[in-house]
């Protein structure tokens, strides 16, 4: 028997996760919003934990994040090709299972069974997604520059607080517009949060 935690923000879909998992005989299911506290993984001995992508915020959305920290070591991450940034941080943050959200059941539970012996399972239309996620135009100080911007910092704030001159912060957000081929810097923050890349 296979026990499984599933994490989702939204209690209908967890709720549906959870009874999709469950009717496979193997699996033992139970379930958790991202909000709460994680109990120790030696108390519920899960041995996979089911995760909604949108979920893997603060902390273990950066790249290359140890999300075993939190979700224990054989992580399926469900997410989209549209999000190749989730893709990325959920493959570098060590997530042995990458399962589109519109995958049939028998593939997530396909995945479930591959990641609990330790194995990685990558669903087929999320693989061209990640090669692009693994693309992401921007550098760091790019990426950064903008994403205080999108949480309405205005340059002279972003300035201060990243040390840098006005003039230095407004090339950055130039550069990033072109980069992502956006038409202003409104355009290039909705670009680059719907391509999960913050």
């Amino acid at each position: 028997m296979v026990r499984v935690l599933v994490v989702h923000d939204e209690g209908l879909l967890r709720s549906a996760l959870v009874k999709l998992l469950g009717s496979d005989e193997g699996l033992e299911v139970m379930s958790l919003s991202p909000r709460a506290d994680v109990p120790d993984h030696d108390t519920w001995q899960t041995e996979v934990c089911v995760v909604d992508g949108d979920c893997l915020e603060g902390p273990e959305a950066a790249p290359g994040a140890p999300f075993r920290a939190r979700w224990g070591d054989r992580l399926v991450v469900l997410t989209t090709p549209e999000r190749p940034g989730v893709l990325r941080r959920a493959f570098e943050g060590g997530a042995l299972g990458l399962v589109d959200k519109d995958a049939s059941a028998e593939r997530l539970i396909a995945a479930v069974h591959r990641v609990a012996k330790g194995e990685r399972y990558l669903d087929e239309p999320l693989t061209v997604a990640l090669l692009e996620g693994a693309e992401m135009p921007l550098t760091t100080r790019e990426l950064g520059v903008l994403s205080l911007a999108a949480q309405g910092s205005p340059v002279a704030e972003i300035a201060a607080r990243l040390h840098l001159s006005r003039g230095t912060v407004r090339n950055y957000l130039a550069t990033a517009i072109r980069k992502v081929g956006a038409r202003n810097r409104v355009d290039a923050i909705r670009i680059v949060q719907n391509a999960g890349w913050t």
